[in-house]
C-alpha cells in the first residue's frame, strides 16, 4: 500500500509490459526474482496493506522456508527503490521515493496527455511472467491485468474524444484505432472510429469499417451490432450553416429543450444541432456551449444508444468553455461526462471527471448536487461503501437546498441501494420509499421503476415474496412501456428473485435470461447492472448444478474485473471456487480485504463449511 506519490516525477515504476523501474539518473533496475516484481505490483495495486504471513502464503509458499524467501524480495525491492522509498513494516508498507511516478496511475487517474505518452500503454500488466506455484496470485493478477487492460481502452477513448473536440482528427483517428483494436467488440469505440473516418472526409474508410465491425459481430456473436453504429453511418455531417442572431439561436435552444420534455425527442435533437451549427458560425460562445450542453444530455438520458454522439457534444462543450473561462458551464460538462464513464463502468475516469466538476462549480448548486451524487453512485458500484453513504447522504441535502427534487429522488435510491447491498433492510426500505414518494410527489412516473424494483428486493430478503412479486409486476409493466433497458433489467431480476423464493426456480431462469437480454440491447447499458444479474444467475446455476454455470462464472469474473466492481468481483471469484477453483477462494480473500461489507464478511466466513468435498455450495447465500 502507498502512502502518496508526488508530482514531479524522479523514479518512473513501469508495470506495463515488460516491468523496469527507471531512477532519476536515467539509469534503468531490473528485479532478478520476478516474485520481486510480484510483491511491487501487489503493494502497489491493493488498498490495504498485507502482512508478512499473507505475502508469504501468497508467493512463497512452496519455499523451504517462505519467510526468508520474501525477506530477500523485500529486501530487493527496497534497494529498487532507491533514496527516500522504503519496504517495511507488518503489515507491510511500501513507500515510494518523493515524486515517483506508477504507469498503471497515470492510467487510470492522470491525464490522458500524459497516458499516451507512457511507453507500455495498451501493454498488459507484467507481461509475460507467470509466478509458479503461487495459483492464489496468479488469479488475482489476471483480475488485474483485465481491469488495466479495460483503463488503458478507456484512456485512449478519452484522448480521442478529446482531440476530435479541438479538431486534431488524424490524432483522434490515431487512438480510436488503438482503442478498437484493444476491444473490437465495443460498440463505442466502434462508432467513434466511424464518426471520425467521415468528419475527416472518408466516408470509404467509415465504410470498411462499418463492414468489417458488422461482419465481425455476425460472425463471433452470431447478431448484428445495435443501431449506434449504424446512426454512425447515416448520421448527417456537419456543414456551412446560415447566419442566425443570438436570440434566434436561444430560441432554438430552448425550442429543443421543450420538445425533449414534450417527448419529441428527436425533433428537439434536430433543433439543438441546428443551434449549435448556428452558434458557431455567429461566433456565439455561450450558446455554442449551451447548446452542446442540452444536446448531449439529451443524447444520454433521453435517447439510448447515442450516448457516443452525446460525450463528443459534451467534449466540445468543455473545450469551448475553457477557453472562454465559462468555470460553470466546464462543471456541467464534466459531471455528465463523468455520468457517462460511471454508466460504462470506467469508474476511475468517471471520478477524475466529477472531481473536476466540483472544482469547476461556481454558484451552481444544481451542478454540485449531480456531482456529489454522481460520485455517491460511483462509490458504491465500486463497494466503498461507506463513503458512498456519506456522497449520497450530502448529496440529497445538496439537491434540497438547490430545489433539483428529481437527482434528489435519485440519490435516495442510490443511498437504498447501498443499504440493500449491506443487508440493512429496514434502512434500504426507508431511503427507498422516500424516494419513490419524493418522484411521484413530483410527478416523475417515468423514474418508479428503479426504487420500486430495488424495494421489490428488499421485501423478497424479508420474506415477503408474494407482496414483492405484485409490486414488481407493475413495476415492469411501466418500465417495459417506457421501453428503458436499465428499469426493465432490474426489475427482471427482482421478479426472479421473487420467483425463486417462492419455489418457481425454472421461471427464475428464464427470467434472468431475459433480464441480461434487455439490460444490454442498447450500446450504452448500465454495466453494473449487468454484474449484479450474473450474480444471481451464478448462485443458482451453483445450487442447482445448471449446465451454463461455468460460463456465467466465467462471464462474470472477467465483466468485474476489468470494470472494478469489489463486491461482485469477490462473488465471481466465491462462484468459481464453488466450482472447484482453489486459486478462485485464495484471491476472493484477497480481494475482499478492500470491501467493508458485513453481507460479504458473513459470506465469506460461511463458505468453506457450504462447500461439498466437489466443491459444490449448497446453501444460496443473500
Amino acid at each position: 500500500m502507498r502512502d502518496t506519490i508526488g508530482s514531479d516525477m524522479s523514479t518512473v515504476v513501469h508495470l506495463l509490459g515488460r516491468p523496469s523501474i527507471t531512477l532519476p539518473s536515467g539509469s534503468t533496475y531490473q528485479f532478478r526474482s520476478r516474485k520481486s516484481w510480484a510483491i511491487l505490483a501487489y503493494l502497489i495495486l491493493s488498498e490495504q496493506p498485507p502482512t508478512r504471513s499473507q505475502l508469504a502464503a501468497l508467493l512463497f509458499d512452496q519455499a523451504d522456508d517462505p519467510t526468508r524467501a520474501l525477506r530477500w524480495s523485500l529486501t530487493e525491492v527496497r534497494r529498487g527503490l532507491g533514496d527516500g522509498g522504503s519496504i517495511d513494516g507488518d503489515p507491510v508498507v511500501l513507500v515510494l521515493p518523493p515524486g515517483a511516478i506508477v504507469d498503471v496511475d497515470v492510467v487510470a487517474r492522470g491525464s490522458w496527455r500524459d497516458a499516451v505518452r507512457l511507453p507500455g500503454l495498451g501493454a498488459e500488466l507484467l507481461e509475460g511472467m507467470t509466478m509458479r506455484g503461487a495459483t492464489g496470485f496468479e488469479t488475482w493478477l489476471l483480475s488485474k491485468q483485465r481491469h488495466v487492460a479495460a483503463a488503458s481502452e478507456a484512456i485512449l477513448h478519452e484522448a480521442a474524444l478529446s482531440c476530435m473536440s479541438r479538431g486534431e482528427l488524424d490524432l483522434a483517428l490515431a487512438y480510436a484505432a488503438r482503442a478498437t483494436s484493444m476491444s473490437p467488440f465495443d460498440e463505442n469505440h466502434q462508432v467513434l472510429l466511424i464518426r471520425l473516418y467521415r468528419m475527416n472526409g472518408d466516408d470509404a474508410r467509415a465504410r470498411q469499417q462499418y463492414e468489417t465491425c458488422r461482419d465481425t459481430y455476425l460472425r463471433e456473436l452470431g447478431a448484428e451490432p445495435s443501431l449506434a453504429v449504424e446512426q454512425a453511418m447515416r448520421e448527417t455531417m456537419p456543414g456551412p450553416g446560415n447566419t442566425a442572431s443570438e436570440t434566434t439561436i436561444d430560441a432554438l435552444v430552448e425550442a429543443g429543450a421543450a420538445a425533449v420534455a414534450a417527448g419529441a425527442v428527436m425533433a428537439g435533437v434536430q433543433s439543438l444541432r441546428t443551434a449549435a451549427r448556428f452558434a458557431d458560425d455567429a461566433g456565439a460562445s455561450r450558446l455554442s456551449v449551451s447548446s452542446r450542453q442540452v444536446l448531449g444530455e439529451t443524447l444520454i438520458h433521453s435517447l439510448g444508444g447515442l450516448d457516443e454522439e452525446g460525450v463528443a457534444m459534451l467534449h466540445e462543450a468543455n473545450e469551448i468553455a475553457i477557453d472562454h473561462g465559462l468555470d460553470d458551464a466546464i462543471a456541467e460538462a464534466r459531471a455528465e461526462l463523468g455520468y457517462v464513464d460511471y454508466l460504462r463502468a470506467r469508474y476511475d475516469r468517471a471520478e477524475v471527471w466529477l472531481t473536476e466538476a466540483l472544482a469547476f462549480v461556481n454558484g451552481a448548486p444544481g451542478v454540485t448536487a449531480k456531482a456529489t451524487t454522481y460520485l455517491g453512485c460511483v462509490e458504491s458500484d465500486r463497494a466503498n461503501y461507506e463513503h458512498a453513504s456519506r456522497l449520497l447522504g450530502d448529496a440529497v441535502e445538496l439537491s434540497r437546498l438547490a430545489g433539483t427534487t428529481r437527482m434528489g429522488a435519485f440519490a435516495l435510491s442510490m443511498l437504498g441501494r447501498v443499504h440493500l447491498l449491506r443487508g440493512e433492510l429496514e434502512l434500504a426500505a426507508a431511503r427507498l420509499e422516500e424516494s419513490v414518494d419524493v418522484a411521484e410527489h413530483d410527478h416523475w412516473l417515468a423514474f418508479l421503476p428503479w426504487p420500486q424494483a430495488l424495494l421489490g428486493e428488499v421485501q423478497v430478503g424479508r420474506g415477503g415474496a408474494s407482496e414483492a412479486a405484485e409490486l414488481l409486476e407493475q413495476a415492469f409493466a411501466r418500465a417495459c412501456q417506457l421501453g428503458n433497458p436499465c428499469w426493465e433489467g432490474m426489475t427482471a431480476r427482482a421478479i426472479a428473485l421473487a420467483a425463486h423464493a417462492q419455489g418457481d426456480t425454472d421461471r427464475a431462469f428464464d427470467v434472468l435470461n431475459d433480464a441480461l437480454s434487455r439490460s444490454d440491447r442498447l450500446a450504452d447499458p448500465y454495466v453494473w447492472l449487468g454484474g449484479y444479474i450474473l450474480d444471481v444467475q451464478c448462485r443458482l446455476g451453483v445450487a442447482y448444478a445448471h449446465p451454463d454455470t461455468a460460463m456465467w462464472v466465467s462471464t462474470m469474473q472477467r465483466l468485474t474485473a476489468r470494470t472494478g466492481m469489489r463486491e461482485l468481483e469477490v462473488r465471481s471469484l466465491l462462484h468459481g471456487a464453488a466450482l472447484g477453483s482453489d486459486g478462485d477462494l485464495i484471491a476472493a480473500r484477497l480481494l475482499s480485504a478492500d470491501v467493508e461489507n458485513p453481507a460479504l464478511a458473513h459470506l465469506l466466513a460461511s463458505t468453506p463449511a457450504a462447500m461439498t468435498a466437489h466443491g459444490a455450495v449448497v446453501q444460496l447465500p443473500s
